[in-house]
């Protein structure tokens, strides 16, 4: 089971990240982890990046150590990853590495209620996503090669791992729609005839009367009327 964070937002972590390496003030951090294509392994809100920082400082994680000037810019106040920081940076990432934890992707979301939809026009969306997912997949590549020109490989694993899950997407997806374009996807005329005419198919109204019973027997007993001459307790 994860455990609650001092600071629990994830933008948090390669903020500590990139502190471990060096005192940083907070736009420096922002142009490191956007230079470094941070923004691609970790949803970044930039608009909460301020409020982050100050809850880290506030909980003893990092600290000032000073400002800084340039030009005309306003004073900068740098900040310093603490020991504090240093030791939940590391434990925050040996959790995240080591356990295994339940994610709910919007895409597995819509798969499972994807027989709302005709087959054909869940068909044609999908020909959409796979179109894209392909475009995404050759634009991972021309910015691997790119970094991998300046960047050292321990720096790009989570780029390669990001990869790796969007090119099986593509597969399974290509898989998908390749039976439902054969037809040998089981009970693909049934969901096309029940868009069509309204019929269930027998396997669904078998279900749907199983869930019934199941549930009618779960139900609790229906609560008894006190009697008018007796007083509830």
């Amino acid at each position: 089971m994860a455990k609650r964070r001092r600071v629990g937002n994830l933008l948090a972590l390669p903020v500590l990240s990139s502190l471990g390496e060096r005192p940083m003030y907070p736009y420096e951090i922002a142009s490191t982890l956007r230079r470094r294509g941070k923004d691609a392994s970790v949803k970044i809100n930039w608009g909460s990046f301020y409020t982050v920082v100050r809850n880290l400082e506030k909980h003893g994680l990092i600290k000032s150590t000073g400002t800084v000037r340039q030009g005309n810019q306003p004073d900068r106040t740098v900040y310093a990853i603490t020991p504090e920081g240093r030791a939940e940076l590391a434990d925050w990432l040996r959790e995240l590495v080591a356990v295994p934890e339940r994610e709910y992707p919007r895409f597995e979301a819509a798969l499972a209620d994807a027989a709302v939809l005709h087959p054909g026009d869940f068909t044609g969306l999908l020909r959409r996503r796979m179109e894209a997912l392909d475009a995404e997949l050759a634009e991972q590549d021309r910015r691997l090669a790119e970094a991998r020109a300046w960047l050292p490989e321990l720096l790009l694993i989570e780029a390669d791992y990001h990869r790796t899950l969007a090119a099986a997407e593509t597969e399974w997806v290509r898989a998908l729609l390749a039976r439902l374009e054969d037809g040998t996807m089981p009970g693909l005329a049934d969901w096309a005839r029940f868009h069509e005419t309204g019929e269930v198919p027998e396997e669904i109204a078998r279900l749907n009367e199983e869930e019934r019973r199941r549930a009618a027997q779960q139900a609790p007993p229906p609560q008894e009327a006190t009697p008018p001459h007796e007083e509830a307790d």
